[in-house]
């Protein structure tokens, strides 16, 4: 890959060992912070996900958190999730063309399985207007977990070559700053667009697990919020705003 120069406006943290870089930025955050800092880890003793399901975290790969401060309605931030996802697509765009899908909502997969995690985490003013921002990027470079409930891929392993942290990260942060500009002045259309014209699986089957019911229905894309549209098999649609979806049987050719 070729390498891209840092953004200029944004500062960049690097730790060697560090807890979680999603921890790091909720501290800063809480100390008053002013925002535009990448903060990225050679290694994390106690990286995590969505819910707080472990995310390994071992050298090679790319474990990062950006940091900001952006005047949006809290009521948005929910959106963020599909920029983030748009933007690790685009880097693993760079990494395996050819190979990079999304998942409902911000999953991006290699070949059909997850390579990467995106976090966003937010906090709120009293006014509706967010105080600060933090989207957490996990993507598996050199190697992928195992022992999950859904099978995992990297670069590597599909590329046969691991890239090189630094400079995938430089694309991720350029790519982030893309995606974030054109959301805020588009709105979530384009993104929305965007998303779907990757969307794996529209059209099959889904599982959709909900915290007290777990359904199927055919995955028949996203309303103008995000929520998933679910079209259940008598016929009416069901929109799913939060909650874990897995492809049962890929759509009709």
């Amino acid at each position: 890959m070729t390498p891209e120069p840092w953004p200029a406006h944004l500062d960049l943290d690097t730790f060697d060992e560090i807890d979680s870089t999603h921890q790091e930025a909720r501290r800063r955050a809480a100390d008053g912070h002013p925002g535009n800092v990448w903060i990225v880890a050679r290694r994390q003793t106690a990286g995590h996900g969505r819910r707080g399901r472990v995310w390994e975290s071992p050298n090679g790969n790319l474990m990062a958190n950006v940091l900001i401060r952006p005047d949006i309605e809290i009521a948005k931030a929910p959106q963020v999730s599909f920029v983030a996802a748009l933007a690790v697509a685009d880097l693993l765009d760079r990494c395996a063309p050819g190979h990079c899908t999304l998942k409902w909502p911000n999953d991006p997969l290699l070949d059909g399985r997850k390579a990467a995690g995106v976090l966003p985490d937010s906090a709120g003013r009293a006014d509706g207007r967010l105080d600060w921002l933090t989207v957490g990027f996990g993507v598996n470079l050199a190697t992928s977990p195992t022992g999950t409930p859904y099978p995992t891929a990297s670069v590597a392993a599909v590329t046969g070559m691991a890239p090189d942290p630094d400079i995938a990260l430089t694309i991720l942060a350029n790519a982030w700053e893309r995606r974030f500009a054109e959301w805020r002045m588009g709105g979530f259309a384009p993104v929305r667009a965007a998303w779907l014209a990757r969307a794996h699986g529209i059209g099959g089957e889904i599982r959709v697990q909900l915290p007290d019911e777990t359904f199927t229905a055919r995955f028949e894309g996203l309303d103008d919020t995000g929520a998933l549209i679910a079209r259940l098999h008598d016929g009416t649609a069901r929109l799913v705003s939060a909650g874990d979806v897995f492809p049962v049987s890929p759509p009709d050719p």
